[in-house]
C-alpha cells in the first residue's frame, strides 16, 4: 500500500478556484480524485496513469483538470468555475493494477480527505 496525503482544500466563492494537491510515499500506477458530499455516494473525479493518460467523469470534464509529477509522487487537481455543488470532501487514491477505472472499489489506498466548500 502506499500513503496518500491531501492537501489545498478550503473555502472559496462562486467561480473561484482551487488546486488539490496529494504527497504519495511512493511511485504507483493509477492515481484518482473522488469526492463525497453529505448524503450522498462518493463520486469519481477523474483518474490519471503513470504514463499521463487522463480520463475524468463527463461532469468534471472542463472545469477540472488532473495532473501528476511522476519525479515528486504527487498528484494535483486544478478545479476551477467551482460552484456551490462541488462542495465536498475531495479524497485522493490509488492502487498499483496495470489498468485505470473511475471505479471506488479498485482503489487500494486512499488519503485523508480534504475538504472543499464553495459559497454563492
Amino acid at each position: 500500500q502506499v500513503q496518500l496525503v491531501e492537501t489545498g482544500g478550503g473555502s472559496v466563492q462562486s467561480g473561484g478556484s482551487l488546486r488539490l494537491s496529494c504527497a504519495a510515499s511512493k511511485s504507483i500506477y493509477c492515481m484518482a480524485w473522488f469526492r463525497q458530499a453529505p448524503g450522498k455516494e462518493r463520486e469519481a473525479i477523474a483518474y490519471i496513469t503513470s504514463g499521463g493518460t487522463a480520463s475524468y467523469a463527463d461532469s468534471m470534464e472542463g472545469r477540472f483538470t488532473i495532473s501528476r509529477d511522476n519525479a515528486k509522487n504527487t498528484l494535483d487537481l486544478q478545479m476551477n468555475s467551482l460552484k456551490p455543488e462541488d462542495t465536498a470532501m475531495y479524497y485522493c487514491a490509488a492502487h498499483d493494477r496495470t489498468w485505470c477505472r473511475r471505479v471506488s472499489y479498485d482503489y487500494t489506498s486512499w488519503g485523508q480527505g480534504t475538504q472543499v466548500t464553495v459559497s454563492s
